[in-house]
């Protein structure tokens, strides 16, 4: 293996997070509703195999040869029925690498010419929608409860391999979950960890 050759691999190459089993985009899409921007969320379909009944934003799996970007926003296309003309994406929120070896990469999006009580959503994946003023977000902290992460080692990991065998002190970590309540809707995990951000970038 020459040098050059190593560097070529590396000139144009971006880096991503390792371990990843599936990526998804996710849009949290601003509407404006009675003279005030409010956020769209989603309850999921009561028949969906994941997460069924649980609030979230659209969004959805990154397909092969897609950008997170066009991922977040076909998802949303297919999920509220609306066309991708009427969503203009203005930025980029935190994205997330989960301990379930996911990623998670969300945009900010403007649904534009369109009312949020005209939005005819699909069936098959959406239970509902429903809208919540930002204001609330920026006057109303989150609940947040934590998660002791700890490593489950199998009995057929090779011991003998690392220092001080099975005495090995492996480290520990904490997932903060967070809770929004509104109305009767609580807006939790990811979805509230998403919204926490949005609203953490538009206060700073």
């Amino acid at each position: 293996m020459k040098l050059e050759k190593i560097k070529q691999k590396f000139e144009y190459r971006r880096s991503k997070p390792l371990d990843i089993m599936y990526n998804y985009g996710v849009l949290v899409p601003i509407i404006e509703r009675n003279g005030q921007l409010e956020l769209i969320y989603e309850v999921r379909a009561k028949n969906l195999k994941r997460q069924p009944g649980e609030i979230s934003f659209p969004g959805g799996r990154v397909e092969y040869g897609e950008t997170f970007k066009e991922a977040a926003i076909r998802e949303t296309c297919e999920e509220l029925n609306i066309r991708a003309k009427n969503i203009n994406v203005i930025g980029e929120l935190d994205y997330l690498v989960s301990h379930a070896n996911i990623s998670i990469y969300p945009f900010l999006g403007v649904l534009e010419n369109m009312k949020s009580e005209c939005i005819d959503y699909s069936r098959d994946e959406v239970d509902h929608i429903f809208t919540v003023p930002i204001n609330f977000f920026m006057e109303t902290e989150p609940k947040v409860h934590y998660i002791d992460l700890e490593a489950v080692i199998g009995e057929d990991f090779p011991y003998d391999k690392i220092p001080n065998g099975k005495g090995y002190y492996w480290d520990k970590g904490k997932y903060s979950v967070y809770f929004y309540e509104y109305n009767d809707y609580i807006i939790w995990g990811m979805t509230a960890k998403i919204t926490k951000n949005f609203i953490d970038i538009i206060k700073s």
